[in-house]
């Protein structure tokens, strides 16, 4: 837990909860370690997409359906998501999931390697959700930002790894020091790039939320200062 672990069952007590189909699926997925968003994380999304009410979204990570899914049912009526997923396992457990909802319509479930297929896809996405292998964010992150426009939110879940994300690297296990030092780049990537505003919250395993900046807006705001961003 990034915040302590009472106060964070105490808001997500507070929570309404979702409806029955994705109770079931979360139930699901806890049972065979399949990784869901968290229910912080759950709450975030359920804001933002009442907030800001994306009529495309881009998922990189579909697991077995579940957050797609949650998108869909808390995003607005007129909605569409496209989610990657390369795990064979479950992206037939997803289908199953998407087809017993009734939402294959709304959903359409791209297969293969998201470094692939992220360079064959057509932007802008006002919403992108990036929950993938931790450790390919910052190989994503060009492709990201070409899909992105102005106004575009990113989120990225699990961006703290538990705390450890601030640890010195040889304090994480040997195995995950490449995950470790890749995910300290990316969220350096995303505070010192003039096109993004980002911020770092403590939710779930971690979240940034990053808006692309209005590239016009910017460049007048910059007028007279050396560095212009490249956007």
């Amino acid at each position: 837990m990034i915040i302590g672990e009472r106060l964070t069952c105490y808001i997500d007590s507070l929570d309404r909860g979702n409806t029955p189909f994705l109770d079931e699926i979360e139930k699901y997925a806890l049972a065979h370690q399949i990784p869901v968003v968290r229910k912080s994380m759950q709450s975030l999304l359920k804001f933002l997409l009442a907030a800001r009410n994306p009529e495309r979204i881009l998922e990189i990570g579909t697991a077995i359906g579940f957050s797609a899914l949650l998108m869909c049912e808390y995003g607005p009526e007129n909605s569409r998501i496209t989610t990657i997923e390369k795990d064979g396992n479950r992206i037939a457990l997803a289908r199953e999931n998407f087809r017993r909802a009734g939402k294959e319509a709304k959903i359409t479930l791209l297969e293969g390697d998201a470094a692939e297929i992220l360079q064959n896809l057509e932007g802008p996405y006002p919403m992108i959700f990036m929950d993938a292998a931790k450790g390919q964010y910052i190989h994503f992150l060009p492709d990201i930002l070409r899909l992105m426009g102005p106004g575009s939110l990113l989120v990225s879940d699990n961006v703290l790894k538990d705390g450890d994300v601030i640890q010195s690297r040889f304090a994480v296990t040997r195995r995950n020091r490449t995950i470790h030092a890749r995910m300290r780049e990316y969220l350096y990537e995303l505070k010192h790039r003039p096109q993004l505003e980002t911020v770092v919250l403590p939710v779930g395993d971690g979240a940034a939320l990053s808006v692309m900046r209005d590239c016009a807006v910017d460049l007048c705001c910059n007028a007279g200062q050396r560095e212009e961003p490249s956007c």
